[in-house]
């Protein structure tokens, strides 16, 4: 498990700036640290036990590269900005087992093609429902109550 506070101060604020103030709301930020602390536990899954999704984040290799081939592909400055900041000449899914900062970034790239609006950085349940309809889905396995649950166990007090 990752602690907390490093996780945010270290590796989600300074990823979530590095693409521009825009990005880095603290609603994305506990949005993103939500994510992370239900979808890894907190960074103590990196590959998911029996299924294709990969790193803290546990995003599906299909999922990272829609992003890259139907979102990015149609924003040519962030792209840029990406390929400078991790070095990336092929975006390869592989990158999210060992990426950290990179986790972070395509997780806030996948709820940025989202048009709904995010909800308060202090709304646990807003973002629990933010999360289960635009990452989890009705399909994913994952509740609302237990996001919450790992969210009061891993984040709260670290934001």
């Amino acid at each position: 498990m990752i602690e907390a506070n490093q996780l945010h101060d270290l590796v989600v604020k300074p990823a979530l700036l590095s693409l521009g103030k825009k990005f880095s709301q603290p609603a994305a930020r506990a949005l993103i640290m939500g994510t992370i602390a239900h979808e890894s536990l907190s960074g103590r899954f990196i590959k998911q036990v029996g299924g294709p999704a990969l790193g803290i984040i546990q995003m599906e290799p299909v999922t990272h590269d829609d992003i890259w081939q139907n979102y990015l592909r149609y924003k040519p400055e962030l792209v840029n900005r990406l390929k400078l900041l991790f070095e990336i000449k092929d975006p390869n899914a592989d990158r999210l087992i060992y990426d950290l900062r990179y986790n972070v970034v395509m997780c806030r790239l996948h709820y940025r093609r989202v048009k709904e609006k995010l909800p308060a950085a202090d709304d646990i349940q807003g973002l629990a429902h933010y999360w289960k309809s635009h990452y989890n889905t009705d399909k994913g396995k994952g509740s609302t109550e237990q996001f919450i649950q790992h969210f009061n166990h891993y984040v709260a007090g670290a934001l």
